[in-house]
């Protein structure tokens, strides 16, 4: 593992009990860093922080609740780096059959809470000079998967979220980026439909699915001052899937 170094970094890291943002949590501790973790499965968010050891904490936040976000903020005291990468699929289903219910779901976790997120955390990286803030989005925000018209939106959304800030913060010494990474075997295939696995890995070139560790590489590098002249840009990291 090539060493990236982080050391005396707060990170907050949204969804890090499980799947893709706890294994961004491991790589950041064994970076140096300490991490929190925000997830709605406050006794997942706790054994997971447990599993980690020392350098890990949790605490149990509904992402779709502006006041639970904000009071996590406040508490988690002057954070260094926001990773938002909690995400729901919503299920699959054709556009036109979507519950609007589940619709609004997907929009308010995926997209506004990272828009909570930096609105609460931003303005004491301001305050203190730093701050590295990664999105995870998705390769579907760039291509539109099928049946999953609510997932893609709202990632294509993130993306859109990421250039906008990335470019308010120019200047200001924090940096916002995103990656949209390929589908990695996590817990969130529980929510889609065996049909959409395999759709989803017919796209892949490497005929393989992403590596939960191989994307928490990238987050690391992007998190940490080695990232240094790119804001308001977006990684791919899909296997080849990505052709633009």
């Amino acid at each position: 593992m090539n060493q990236i170094d982080l050391n005396g970094r707060l990170a907050v890291i949204t969804g890090g009990a499980q799947g893709i943002g706890y294994a961004i949590a491991q790589r950041f501790i064994d970076s140096g860093a300490r991490v929190i973790i925000w997830d709605r499965d406050g006794d997942a968010a706790e054994k997971a922080a447990a599993n980690l050891g020392d350098a890990a904490s949790s605490r149990q936040v509904e992402l779709s609740e502006d006041a639970q976000i904000e009071a996590a903020a406040r508490e988690a005291g002057p954070v260094d780096i926001l990773i938002n990468n909690a995400g729901i699929t919503g299920g699959n289903g054709k556009t036109w059959e979507l519950d609007p219910t589940v619709w609004r779901q997907v929009i308010e976790v995926n997209l506004n809470a990272p828009y909570v997120a930096c609105r609460a955390l931003v303005p004491g990286m301001i305050e203190r000079g730093y701050g590295r803030i990664v999105n995870v989005a998705s390769i579907a925000a760039k291509e539109g998967n099928p049946n999953a018209a609510h997932y893609s939106a709202s990632k294509a959304g993130l993306i859109a979220l990421t250039k906008s800030l990335g470019k308010e913060l120019a200047g200001t010494g924090i940096l916002v980026n995103a990656i949209t990474p390929a589908a990695a075997r996590t817990p969130i295939f529980d929510q889609m439909t065996q049909q959409h696995i395999d759709y989803m890995l017919s796209k892949i070139p490497m005929n393989r699915f992403l590596e939960p560790a191989e994307a928490a590489a990238l987050v690391a590098w992007l998190a940490s001052e080695d990232c240094a002249f790119s804001t308001g840009a977006v990684f791919d990291i899909s296997g080849g899937r990505a052709t633009y």
